[in-house]
């Protein structure tokens, strides 16, 4: 009796919260994620010789990790083109305040990315309330998943795609005479760029989640048009790889395997929902 005297009490108290109650909370979250991100940039901006020497440049480096193996991969398998042992890029800053604004922008988005779990969780504290049971307790999995796809995002396009992306169009040259010297701010924004929308690109299965759930998407429209997600994700893999088979097969079976597994969530949740209706 206690504990549904306690529930009935919590849903009052949910029903006479106001508009400006609301507001007030949602304000409460944001300055805790902003607070967090602070913390974090400020780490990063601290450690300044790992952050760009080690991760920010290290694509840029015949010594970088996933170099070295495609070198090795290039040997064994006879193909030249996979090898990266001679990339020297000239990167250079030709603003006054160039490197130290780079460097307070790279401190901000290392600090966003390390957050972002907590964002997702702070997020989902605020939405929490206003959901059924059952759906807390599928959103709270839903906050991990989001979190482990968007990190495994992050690293796919970190250790492959920009490396692969970096050698490409910093080497490339439509004639000898002209020489590749590449501005700080245009190298950080390829990294970057390509970075985050690898990582939101992996989020694809919580988006047809959601609009699965709510009836905008279904299985039979994704396996209809399979075959134009697959020359588009061909496209894309042939624009940011060197021109060689071997490496556009590294980068487009992963995001096949991903759109291949929203398919098979969106038909998951089709089937449930159907069988709800019935």
């Amino acid at each position: 009796m206690e504990e549904i005297k306690s529930k009935k009490k919590e849903k009052s108290e949910e029903k006479v919260m106001t508009f400006w109650d609301h507001l007030d909370e949602l304000r409460k979250h944001i300055i805790r994620s902003i607070i967090a991100i602070i913390v974090l940039a400020i780490v990063a901006f601290m450690n300044r010789e790992f952050v760009f020497d080690y991760v920010i440049l290290g694509p840029s480096s015949s010594e970088f990790l996933t170099n070295r193996l495609l070198c090795k991969l290039g040997d064994f398998l006879s193909v030249n083109a996979l090898c990266i042992d001679d990339m020297k890029l000239q990167i250079i800053n030709i603003n006054m305040s160039g490197q130290f604004l780079t460097h307070m922008y790279i401190s901000i988005v290392a600090g966003f990315i390390f957050s972002f779990p907590y964002i997702l969780w702070e997020i989902w504290l605020f939405v929490k309330p206003a959901m059924h049971e059952n759906e807390r307790k599928y959103s709270q999995g839903g906050v991990f998943i989001s979190t482990i796809l968007f990190l495994m995002g992050i690293l796919f396009s970190y250790y492959l795609i920009v490396p692969l992306t970096v050698n490409f169009l910093g080497t490339y040259q439509v004639s000898k005479e002209v020489l590749n010297q590449i501005s700080l701010s245009s190298y950080i924004s390829t990294v970057v760029s390509v970075t985050f929308a690898v990582g939101v690109v992996f989020e694809l299965p919580i988006l047809v989640y959601f609009l699965t759930k709510i009836g905008l998407l279904t299985p039979m429209f994704m396996k209809n048009n399979r075959k134009y997600m697959y020359i588009i994700l061909l496209i894309l893999s042939a624009i940011i790889t060197p021109p060689d088979m071997f490496s556009q097969v590294l980068v487009v079976v992963p995001l096949i395997g991903l759109y291949e597994l929203s398919i098979g969530v969106s038909n998951r949740i089709y089937k449930k929902t159907q069988m709800e209706l019935e």
